[in-house]
């Protein structure tokens, strides 16, 4: 048996269900934590996608976590730059109307949660290494269309976007090793912190 502390009880019980109904495993609740019954696989699966929904994923998102191909990262913001106003920094992976994140997720296929100064992303691992750098690398002042081209030459891309639509041919100058991390774009950068908290809510729902 697993013992998992949450925070968002809630939101965690409201999964069960589609949890117990896909996995041979028993949910129990205590005071700020659940209990993961089942054989040792399960239980060690079954936490992992415990622990995404509670971030704050989707179920059917988190339950991407059964696959032995994906993985759930988090990325701790204030790790990777010494900037104070970490709410443009959030803004840079969001992006104006969400599109920066929209993009990442297009161009690897994961899933992408923003809670406070923390990402949480699911993806397979084939994609991990390069949807991590390009996340650290908007954090630390790349320019998105820098970002946006090495994932591309990456091949992380699934075919989930329309090429046109994201500009990426425009951008195809930007492919180098160096993501140019010295100078940094203004995408995200005019978003308020009214428009950047509407945007993490509606993301996160």
């Amino acid at each position: 048996m697993r013992n998992v502390l949450i925070q968002n009880m809630k939101k965690v019980k409201k999964a069960v269900p589609a949890i117990e109904n896909r996995v041979k495993v028993k949910i129990g609740f205590g005071k700020g934590n659940v209990t993961i019954k089942g054989n040792e696989l399960n239980e060690y699966l079954i936490e992992k996608v415990v622990q995404a929904i509670d971030f704050g994923f989707n179920v059917d998102d988190a339950l991407l976590l059964m696959n032995d191909d994906f993985t759930l990262e988090f990325i701790t913001v204030k790790e990777h730059t010494r900037r104070k106003n970490l709410t443009d920094v959030r803004a840079r992976i969001i992006g104006t109307g969400g599109k920066a994140r929209k993009t990442i997720e297009n161009l690897t296929g994961s899933e992408i949660v923003i809670q406070g100064n923390t990402v949480g992303v699911i993806v397979d691992s084939a994609h991990l290494d390069a949807v991590v750098q390009g996340i650290e690398s908007l954090i630390q002042g790349a320019k998105h269309g820098n970002v946006f081209a090495y994932l591309e030459k990456q091949n992380a891309s699934r075919n989930k976007f329309d090429e046109d639509d994201l500009g990426l041919k425009e951008n195809a100058e930007y492919i180098a090793e160096d993501l140019g991390i010295a100078e940094e774009d203004d995408e995200g950068e005019s978003l308020s912190e009214e428009e950047i908290a509407l945007a993490e809510k509606e993301l996160n729902e």
